[in-house]
């Protein structure tokens, strides 16, 4: 008996022993890959504190390697020295950065609240177009984003010329919104159609129209879903480029454009670079520590595949 209990508690032992190194293990491959997630955002910041030597010779931690230096701040007029004179850099800075607020925020929005009509519309109806059914709807607009944006730049310059929309925010937002939107359908349908279709049914029964339903029911259930689909499309739209470059001049031009040209005959200003990303990447990083506790339980309920 005396030999059993000790085999056991052997066995125990070992048990508890596999368990914690692989609980070890695993926390510890998690701890890497948030170090290697979260590299490009520290060697960003602490690039706009360098000067041209420490950003040419790859110095990394501040205050051993090099000295932390206001230059890529001196650069937008944000630095503390210069933070209460007038500037025309930073002028020029928060024009742009308001103008990628707006169109994101706003086409982001836009794209959220069509994309979840039409998803579900997708997933409580049945519809017929010619040879398509919804499974055929639904993958059509998905394969939207398979088409490369240089084969539509061509057709929207010459649209947006002919509206009179080149250089202005609705044209953004109006483009920004058709860029997303098939995202949004995606992941928006799979949220409603986990929602059991019971629920509606008993609000109709009670009274409720299918927009009452939808409002009073569906929607506070499916709302994890539309918030991860919203930071989604604020994230593809902040960060979008190519049209940007391409249909805005002066007045509507965003933060990437400017980030981008930090390039000049003399080489690239890699502390101004630094110090226009890190403000262009802190609004995201806030929006998603406020929102994150909806990113979860929209991942949980299935909005994000």
């Amino acid at each position: 008996m005396a030999e059993q209990i000790f085999h056991d508690g052997e066995a125990d032992l070992g048990h508890r022993a596999r368990r914690i190194a692989g609980r070890t293990a695993i926390y510890g491959i998690l701890a890497l890959w948030t170090l290697i997630c979260l590299f490009p955002i520290y060697w960003t910041i602490t690039t706009s504190f360098k000067m041209a030597p420490d950003v040419m010779q790859g110095h990394m931690v501040p205050f051993v390697d090099f000295q932390p230096k206001w230059k890529g701040w001196d650069s937008l007029g944000l630095s503390p020295r210069l933070i209460g004179q007038d500037s025309t850099v930073r002028e020029e800075f928060l024009k742009r950065f308001t103008n990628s607020a707006v169109t994101a925020l706003a086409a982001s929005a836009l794209a959220v609240i069509l994309g979840s009509m039409a998803a579900y519309g997708l997933s409580r109806f049945r519809y017929r177009f010619g040879f398509m059914r919804n499974s055929d709807i639904s993958f059509f607009f998905l394969s939207q984003l398979i088409l490369p944006p240089v084969v539509l730049a061509l057709p929207f310059l010459v649209l947006y010329k002919q509206l009179d929309l080149l250089d202005t925010r609705i044209g953004l937002i109006l483009l920004y919104t058709l860029t997303v939107l098939p995202i949004v359908i995606w992941i928006m349908r799979d949220q409603f159609q986990s929602i059991p279709v019971e629920l509606e049914e008993a609000a109709l029964v009670d009274g409720l129209s299918i927009w009452g339903a939808f409002l009073t029911i569906v929607l506070p259930i499916a709302l994890p879903g539309m918030v991860a689909a919203f930071i989604l499309s604020l994230v593809l739209t902040w960060n979008e480029y190519f049209f940007a470059a391409l249909l805005t001049s002066t007045d509507a031009k965003t933060l990437p454009v400017m980030v981008a040209s930090q390039t000049g005959s003399q080489g690239i200003n890699w502390w101004a670079m630094a110090a226009l990303s890190t403000a262009a990447i802190l609004p995201l990083v806030i929006i998603g520590i406020v929102l994150e506790r909806y990113i979860i339980k929209g991942m949980a309920a299935g909005a994000v595949k």
